[in-house]
């Protein structure tokens, strides 16, 4: 163990005891820049990010390496905007948090680097920190009365996980996507109906003004009781579409639209209140970039309101990924007394559980 180790160590259990503690975040892992400070898990004292969506728009989607060379340029700009912010100096901070994984692995070693090297110079703690928990724990800054355990349905452009939130870092798989992601099936959807990237939110906008029921589609059936599939529903839709352009069939984009979107919110809906009906469930709360999908959250408030079950809904602008949700779940993390050696690595194929 190296005297850092040592001196992490020590300080791990000095903080566990300290009435105010505030954590540096870094989120690096797509094609967003983030820093952000964060007290106690709860309270956002900063969240700056920058954003590589024109870069990657002419593309169609996020290119590795590009979204790498971003990160080298501005994640330390990030990190001076987030304490600017926040109106502190780097010595105020009293630990410090990255992503390291999932996601792409150039992205995640440009935060992951840029992390240790802060730990490192100032002689604190750096707190490791998995994605897709920093996501259920954007919900803590939405909801700061917000207390495990509860159910959390994480969706984004990668996953589909609904999750059982035992304790803070504790979690059970109720159900998940055998296939693609309900945020990759929006993403590609889009593309088919000529919608620039991100295709997602811009998909979910059109469908605002569209007729859901103008092309049905079929509802793809799982082995899980709880589990989703999204890769049928969207090849049917790209061969519906396909179909009607061979054979001269035009139909309004925003009822296309709609209708793909009916149907992958309504299987998420349908797998969620299912589980929440066998199982008992109280408490729900949502999670990820697809969390932000208007139609989503609306069905879904409706559902819980009939059921009697509480709907925590994050911040639309925490749905989206951003470092404040990193030093969230690093909060809760180093209260358990974890952190990491300067030999933490990225790990792109990082499970939750």
């Amino acid at each position: 163990m190296t005297r850092y180790d040592e001196l992490s160590a020590a300080r791990v259990e000095e903080l566990k005891k300290q009435e105010r503690v505030r954590i540096l975040a870094i989120e690096s892992s797509c094609d967003e820049t983030a820093a952000a400070v964060v007290e106690n898990g709860r309270v956002i004292l900063s969240n700056a990010v920058f954003t590589q969506i024109p870069m990657h728009a002419l593309y169609g989607g996020v290119v590795p390496e590009i979204a790498s060379r971003a990160h080298v340029e501005k994640v330390e700009r990030m990190v001076d905007e987030a304490l600017k912010e926040a109106g502190m100096t780097m010595d105020e901070v009293d630990a410090f948090a990255v992503t390291y994984g999932p996601g792409l692995v150039g992205a995640l070693l440009c935060g992951v680097t840029a992390a240790k090297a802060l730990a490192f110079a100032k002689q604190k703690p750096l707190i490791p920190v998995n994605h897709i928990e920093g996501h259920i724990c954007a919900n803590f800054l939405t909801s700061p009365g917000l207390e495990p355990p509860f159910t959390c349905l994480v969706v984004s452009g990668g996953h589909s996980h609904l999750l059982q939130v035992e304790d803070y870092g504790q979690y059970r798989l109720l159900g998940c996507t055998g296939d693609d992601a309900a945020g990759e099936a929006f993403d590609k959807a889009a593309r088919v109906l000529d919608i620039p990237y991100p295709g997602g939110p811009l998909l979910d906008k059109l469908a605002d003004t569209g007729n859901p029921a103008a092309l049905p589609l079929p509802r793809p059936k799982t082995d899980g009781r709880y589990d989703f599939s999204f890769s049928g529903l969207k090849t049917a839709f790209i061969n519906a579409v396909h179909n009607m352009e061979q054979k001269g069939v035009t139909m309004e984009k925003a009822d296309l639209a709609a209708s793909f979107r009916a149907a992958v919110v309504g299987q998420l809906v349908d797998k969620t209140m299912l589980a929440a009906k066998e199982l008992g469930i109280s408490k729900l709360a949502l999670a990820g970039g697809v969390s932000a999908n208007g139609l989503l959250r609306r069905e879904m408030q409706k559902n819980c309101d009939k059921r009697g079950i509480t709907l925590y809904l994050p911040q639309l602008k925490l749905c989206g990924d951003n470092a404040a949700m990193i030093g969230s779940a690093a909060y809760f993390r180093l209260m358990k007394g974890e952190y990491a050696f300067l030999s933490l690595n990225a790990d792109p194929s990082l499970r939750l559980v």
